[in-house]
């Protein structure tokens, strides 16, 4: 029989349908008012909670120093919304470089189980602990020699008693009115999943570049991998002067590098300082018809913000954010202070820095 809180969790209005007018040519739309969402997400809460408070931690701690210990790959396998878990908490291992993969299990019963040997985990993760399937595969899978580990939310169930150990994940109840969609389970299922994984993370002592290692095309990777060198116009691409040029004789060179500066160098490469588009404006608004014979020596500014080739470019970034001003370009200059490059604020958000 339900607690008086498992039916305080339950909307009032959930189950019926609306009632219409008899007058009415066509139904009312659904409709979900602020009240009825705002108790469905504390009566997740108060099942998550529960979860917490019942795991038990030695079974989590013998399951995570099981799969710490692995020397062969790890599988989880699943039917239903607990297999989309188990894939996924599979997947979370293999981005933080822990050999892994999702076995299917109607898939293994006709070949696939051939990956297995008997230097893996597989994992199997069901609800119930009666999935006809898993049931099927865990006699096939034993005779690989593989370790079977089972995470089920039924006490004393077929699963856990056919394979080596097992985790029970504690349910309340599904947060679906007639506690049967499974909502609550495969959440408590993914918590559970992911957050052993980041105690393997932990006990593998797994650095930041490592991880980013594995994650090269996303923001993470690049921001921890990408160096200002992998970013940087290069010395052809470079809108180059010499401080002794008129202003107006390089409005081309300006304006056609797509840098929105000018960077001024010596016969040898050396910066002696920049001058943008900004400078200019101001230039000309100051100077009026004189801008005409004024060099870039005159007007540039001779002590710009730097940065080496072989900074992240995430520090590029920073740098160009700084105060007092945020700028748009950093000259990329060697320990001699030679120009070798730009990096533009363009050209690091066109890299997903």
């Amino acid at each position: 029989m339900p607690s008086t809180s498992d039916l305080a969790c339950q909307p009032e209005t959930m189950g019926s349908l609306p009632q219409h007018s008899p007058s009415d040519n066509e139904p009312p739309p659904p409709r979900i008012d602020e009240t009825t969402l705002l108790n469905l997400f504390k009566c997740q809460q108060k099942h998550l909670n529960f979860f917490f408070h019942n795991l038990s931690l030695p079974q989590t701690l013998s399951f995570a120093r099981t799969l710490l210990s692995a020397s062969g790959t790890v599988f989880f396998t699943g039917v239903g919304k607990s297999g989309f878990v188990a894939n996924k908490i599979s997947q979370t291992l293999v981005s933080l470089g822990i050999r892994s993969a999702f076995i299917s299990p109607v898939d293994a019963l006709h070949g696939d189980i051939g990956i297995l040997t008997s230097r893996d985990i597989i994992g199997l993760f069901s609800k119930s602990g009666t999935t006809e399937e898993l049931l099927r595969l865990v006699p096939c899978a034993r005779a690989k020699g593989a370790y079977l580990a089972s995470v089920t939310s039924v006490e004393g169930n077929a699963l856990a008693a056919a394979c080596d150990m097992n985790v029970h994940l504690p349910l309340e109840r599904e947060l679906c009115p007639f506690d049967l969609a499974p909502v609550t389970s495969t959440a408590i299922q993914m918590v559970f999943g992911d957050t052993v994984a980041i105690a393997l993370m932990g006990a593998r002592n797994l650095t930041k570049e490592e991880y980013a290692a594995n994650h090269p095309a996303g923001r993470i990777g690049k921001s921890l991998i990408f160096k200002v060198k992998d970013v940087m116009k290069k010395q052809e691409e470079l809108p180059v002067c010499r401080e002794g040029d008129l202003i107006m004789d390089q409005l081309m060179e300006l304006t056609s590098k797509g840098c929105g500066c000018l960077v001024v160098i010596d016969e040898e490469y050396h910066l002696i300082g920049t001058f943008t588009d900004g400078d200019l404006r101001r230039t000309l608004k100051a100077s009026g018809e004189a801008i005409f014979k004024l060099t870039v020596g005159e007007m540039c500014n001779r002590m710009p913000r730097t940065i080496s080739p072989d900074s992240m470019a995430v520090e590029a970034m920073k740098k160009m954010e700084a105060p007092p001003s945020p700028v748009q370009f950093l000259p990329v200059v060697d320990d001699r202070n030679k120009l070798i490059g730009i990096v533009t604020l363009h050209g690091l958000v066109s890299a997903g820095i």
